[in-house]
């Protein structure tokens, strides 16, 4: 196998995971509501309809990513999500390790880390377009 195959398939492992998992916050959201993150943004003194945004990172981009069809925009949509996730929800355990010793936020880091990975480096050749 070449050089640009390997790469192809890597590339295409990457946004396949990133996108399956993320996706499955979305479904949980779609099945439960949005009620709890709407009630973060108002504990912040954002407007509770930002809370749609999290449909667009958990479940458009996750698509988007899955397909290969503007992954680019996919990942910079799931790593915006993300920022928005650590920022509501996740500030006060930046510092904190869990029970094993690692990171309290590794599954976050790893989420916004691996979208910005996908967005940097594009869908490889097994994808809808090449965007």
């Amino acid at each position: 196998m070449n050089a640009s195959a390997q790469q192809d398939i890597g590339k295409f492992l990457l946004r396949v995971a990133l996108g399956a998992l993320i996706l499955l916050h979305g479904i949980a959201k779609l099945r439960y509501g949005l009620d709890p993150i709407e009630g973060m943004l108002r504990a912040h003194g954002l407007p509770h309809f930002l809370a749609y945004g999290a449909l667009v990172g958990e479940v458009v981009a996750p698509v988007l990513l899955l397909l290969g069809w503007y992954a680019r925009i996919g990942g910079v949509l799931v790593a915006v999500n993300m920022l928005f996730a650590l920022a509501l929800a996740h500030t006060g355990q930046l510092g904190q390790l869990n029970e094993q010793g690692g990171w309290a936020l590794e599954l976050q880091g790893m989420f916004l880390f691996t979208a910005l990975a996908v967005a940097l480096l594009g869908p490889g050749g097994y994808a809808l377009n090449q965007r």
